[in-house]
């Protein structure tokens, strides 16, 4: 697929809107947007649980955390709960038992506001992750549940192994080393640099971004196009860090679809597509491998309104 085809066949999709769409191939890497600027920083939302999820197995290479770490261990301040008790290795294949989010007072209300203000309902530090965790419910474990608290605790229990944040855990061990120089993870909306692009909910309402310390591992990290391109090159060279994250290691949700450290394997017709989807209040986004044809595909969209099928169409090749 050319350049021109690939603008073609997303235009053709997305409309006029806010988009942007990295298409790599053995031949060349193409890069297509609508909108959207060549330096603009967008959400990648639960995209950055994969990242999660390499950063896991870059601990586990370096001997920092082993798989039957119990989340105590390196939140203290959840000793004592039945969170802490959760071992590592469950949080990365969705499997600890936790909810999708912890208990949050007054979660009617913030989701009240996200509906009806686009207001962003993830703004919580890290201590405001940890007081809510102490009081959640862990449900039965071993059985696949999508938690993003149980990303939430993993990412920062690696930081806090490696004596620092997860922010600056993410730049030390992958945005530096990759070159992706617009990669951040804003605590607060003060954090945002001058090049965020705002995206709207699906029926075109501008959208607060979704900052906060807490929900950083599980979608907070933001990224211009360009740099989550080369972030697909690099997985799918095999050059970036803790890659063995991408190789499936039990059943997931689904029939035919697998999970590693947080990215999921879909297998059809024959064909095995590695991939991990992200959505916040004003963004959906897509990253899609086949690492078999050397193909990769990233799809960004300021709206939300899903990315999937356009993403499995253009990493497909069909």
């Amino acid at each position: 697929m050319e350049r021109h085809e690939l603008e073609t066949t997303v235009r053709d999709r997305l409309g006029d809107g806010l988009w942007g769409a990295g298409l790599v191939t053995p031949e060349a890497t193409h890069l297509v947007r609508n909108g959207l600027p060549e330096d603009g920083d967008v959400e990648i939302g639960s995209i950055s649980k994969g990242v999660t999820g390499l950063l896991y197995v870059t601990a586990l290479d370096r001997d920092e955390v082993t798989a039957d770490d119990r989340l105590a261990q390196h939140l203290p301040d959840l000793g004592g709960s039945p969170a802490g008790d959760v071992p590592l290795g469950s949080l990365a294949r969705h499997r600890s038992g936790l909810p999708r989010l912890p208990k949050i007072d007054g979660m009617g209300r913030r989701s009240w506001d996200m509906l009806v203000h686009a207001a962003n309902p993830y703004g919580d530090s890290l201590a405001d992750l940890l007081a809510q965790t102490r009081r959640t419910k862990v449900g039965r474990p071993g059985r696949p549940a999508y938690s993003n608290l149980g990303f939430q605790l993993l990412g920062h229990a690696l930081a806090a192994a490696a004596g620092t944040t997860y922010a600056d855990l993410v730049r030390q061990r992958v945005s530096d080393p990759l070159g992706l120089g617009s990669w951040h993870v804003p605590a607060t909306t003060d954090d945002l640099r001058p090049t965020a692009v705002h995206g709207t909910t699906r029926r075109g309402r501008a959208a607060a971004a979704w900052t906060g310390e807490g929900i950083g591992p599980a979608g907070g990290i933001r990224s211009t196009l360009a740099d989550l391109t080369g972030f697909a090159e690099a997985l799918l060279a095999g050059t970036a860090p803790g890659i063995a994250a991408l190789d499936p290691v039990a059943d997931f949700l689904g029939r035919g679809v697998r999970i590693g450290a947080a990215w999921i394997t879909t297998e059809a017709d024959g064909r095995a597509i590695t991939w991990h989807n992200g959505g916040t209040g004003g963004w959906r986004t897509y990253l899609g491998l086949d690492r078999a044809a050397g193909r990769a595909v990233v799809v960004v969209q300021g709206r939300a309104a899903s990315v999937d099928a356009l993403g499995v169409e253009l990493v497909r090749g069909s």
